[in-house]
């Protein structure tokens, strides 16, 4: 405990009004979201998109929960701490810290694996559509999120089977896998599987979402505009754009957590822990990590709510309009030029 008083003041702990800003703001922008992918929903129930909205939708859903179990939790720590001169033992963490870590390690990994089945799922739909027609029906869907689900929450119990351990970490407002101070091989090995299913979803998302966007750029050269199957890859395009965007975001926001988990655990298990200023740093690093993943709930409505097609529409069309000004302004400077006499011509040139 004496490295967290060390750390408490060198550094300040998240405020507990910033906490819960940033909880009602994931829950509103969430509920929106949630709003908008249902009525989506509703009118695609019997197209191609009906899928990907299914488990849009799902997505939104699990970050919703995710925001307010974890939330809630953090929150509570927050107000028993400013209550209670209570002393917390960080190698004895309680019930409400194992299931803060099961929490983290749960909504953490079902955003990343259903960003990887929605990528897997547009890839086949965009360069196999005959084969993903055949295969992927509403029923499968619901299986498939099913084991998502299931995947991730055998992911979250394996502690309480004895490989790895959740504990309380810097500064003691939110529980993890023990990463920073007398990590066991266990733990070595629970976060470098977390890691290591992380990381590989994001890396297929990656794999599938180029292949898409790859194929739509060829469709798109080869197709005339007024084709039926043009008006189709529109659908397709506004998918692939937010995919793209949802991967973006989970790795920008998830990638510091996993890179200083593996860190901290490697050195924890490999070195002594004799330099409080060394363990202080490897705290202080995944206390910003887990800050940022904790806004990959609050950006990844915006997806939904900003990348619509209605909006890509707007946008593309004040971009047209922003070029094809340029393009009429560059050109009547060319005429105005190409209108003086030979003699002011060449004078602009020497200029």
């Amino acid at each position: 405990m004496e490295h967290d008083k060390n750390c408490s003041n060198n550094g300040t702990a998240q405020n507990p009004v910033s906490a819960s800003l940033n909880m009602t703001l994931g829950i509103f922008f969430n509920m929106v979201a949630l709003i908008i992918l249902v009525k989506a929903y509703n009118r695609f129930r019997r197209r191609s998109k009906a899928t990907f909205l299914l488990f849009a939708s799902s997505l939104v859903a699990t970050d919703l929960a995710g925001h307010v179990v974890s939330g809630a939790l953090v929150l509570r720590r927050y107000t028993s701490s400013s209550k209670s001169n209570v002393t917390w033992d960080p190698e004895k963490p309680d019930a409400p810290c194992q299931f803060l870590g099961g929490c983290l390690v749960f909504f953490g990994l079902c955003p990343l694996f259903l960003g990887c089945a929605m990528a897997t799922e547009r890839c086949l739909g965009i360069t196999r559509p005959l084969l993903h027609a055949r295969l992927v029906t509403t029923t499968r869907t619901k299986i498939s999120l099913s084991v998502i689900w299931f995947l991730a929450l055998c992911m979250a119990l394996l502690p309480f089977f004895d490989l790895g351990e959740y504990t309380y970490q810097y500064p003691r407002t939110w529980c993890f896998i023990r990463v920073v101070k007398k990590a066991e091989a266990t733990n070595l090995v629970f976060v470098m599987l977390f890691s290591g299913l992380a990381f590989s979803s994001l890396a297929l998302a990656f794999v599938c979402n180029t292949i898409s966007g790859m194929t739509l750029i060829r469709a798109r050269i080869k197709q005339k505009p007024t084709s039926q199957r043009f008006l189709a890859r529109s659908h397709d395009t506004e998918m692939v754009v937010q995919l793209v965007a949802i991967m973006v975001t989970s790795s920008i926001c998830w990638s510091p957590l996993l890179v200083f988990g593996l860190m901290s655990a490697a050195h924890s298990y490999s070195e002594d822990q004799k330099n409080p200023d060394i363990t202080c740093m490897y705290s202080k690093l995944m206390m910003t990590g887990v800050r940022m993943a904790t806004w990959n709930q609050i950006l990844d409505p915006w997806v939904y709510i900003l990348l619509r097609r209605a909006v890509l529409r707007k946008i593309y069309r004040i971009t047209k309009k922003q070029v094809s000004f340029r393009g009429s302004t560059f050109r009547s400077v060319r005429l105005d030029i190409g209108s003086f006499p030979k003699s002011e011509q060449n004078s602009v040139k020497k200029i």
